[in-house]
């Protein structure tokens, strides 16, 4: 984790110099995952997710972010509303530590050069990449680690913030993963020692999903983006 945010801070101090406006701060809220066991709503928080993050701001429409969140997923079929999972029983806890680069697009205009309230809703995309715990499912039904696994996935998120003092940026957003994986939850270990453990539908990878408020600290000369 100490790498991590090593190299979140050397991003930072590389575009300090291009005297464009730049972020740092928290993003805060919680995870949930949707696979193959527990419940299939895709928008519903249950596990805490944290995690730091950057932005460069290249202009008012658009601005190049980074970030790297610590979550906890789960997953109960004992939530579920399909019958037959009721019935299966299984459960599974898991972590995800991802880092993330990308896009983030405005709206509306967002120019920090300017004081004053504004806001706009927005979007950003980009790539991830993130590390979990290989799990299968034992006799007693819960998840068993037996390897580390990391993989990529896509980042699809949307949310609104608001310029809400001189220095400060308050968001709220969604953000779904699409992972390129089928074992966060243990239904489809990679290594053939367990493959008799392996249940659901083994042609859909899993997703997560992080849903937050993120506070920003804006840092650097303010330019006049109209000169670039």
């Amino acid at each position: 984790m100490k790498r991590i945010f090593l190299v979140l801070l050397l991003i930072a101090t590389s575009f300090m110099a291009d005297a464009q406006i730049n972020e740092l701060g928290i993003f805060a809220g919680g995870a949930n995952y949707v696979g193959d066991v527990g419940s299939t709503n895709y928008i519903a928080p249950k596990d805490l997710a944290l995690g730091v993050l950057y932005k460069w701001n290249r202009s008012p429409r658009h601005s190049w972010r980074a970030s790297f969140t610590y979550a906890r997923i789960s997953g109960d079929d004992a939530d579920s509303n399909v019958e037959g999972r009721k019935q299966r029983d299984n459960k599974f806890k898991n972590t995800v530590k991802e880092f993330s680069a990308g896009m983030e697009f405005n709206f509306f205009d967002f120019n920090l050069h300017e004081s004053g309230f504004k806001v706009t809703p927005y979007i950003y995309s980009g790539l991830s990449y993130f590390w979990y715990d290989e799990k299968y499912i034992d006799n007693n039904r819960e998840a068993t680690d037996y390897d580390n696994g990391s993989s990529l996935a896509i980042p699809m998120t949307v949310g609104v913030k608001a310029h809400i003092a001189q220095d400060l940026v308050l968001g709220f957003e969604v953000g779904a993963r699409y992972t390129f994986t089928d074992n966060l939850d243990a239904s489809n270990p990679s290594d053939n020692a367990y493959a008799g453990r392996r249940f659901g539908n083994l042609d859909s990878n899993d997703w997560y999903v992080f849903t937050g408020f993120t506070l920003t600290y804006t840092f650097t000369n303010k330019p006049c983006y109209c000169s670039q």
